[in-house]
């Protein structure tokens, strides 16, 4: 397995695990989860908000995938402009 693929993996699970705590809503779908929520906290809201967090996050972590060569040599040349200013 690959470096890419690894830190893919690992943004995948990063996501996962914040996805519960995270509140990612539009202003109806808030209300319809607020009305449901007011019933059982466990109930619709809970799995409204997780799949908004999934179809939010995949488009991101798809670009990023593909792009992610042009992104780690942005990172690069910004980090040694970085450290050029520090040693001046």
């Amino acid at each position: 397995m690959n470096r890419a693929t690894r830190i893919f993996i690992l943004i995948v699970l990063a996501v996962y695990s914040t996805a519960g705590s995270v509140m990612g809503q539009c202003a109806m779908c808030k209300q319809a989860a607020s009305s449901s929520m007011d019933n059982d906290p466990n109930s619709m809201a809970k799995n409204l908000n997780t799949g908004i967090l999934y179809l939010m996050a995949v488009p991101y972590i798809l670009i990023a995938f593909i792009f992610r060569k042009q992104i780690v040599s942005l990172w690069k040349s910004w980090r040694n402009k970085r450290a050029a200013e520090e040693v001046i």
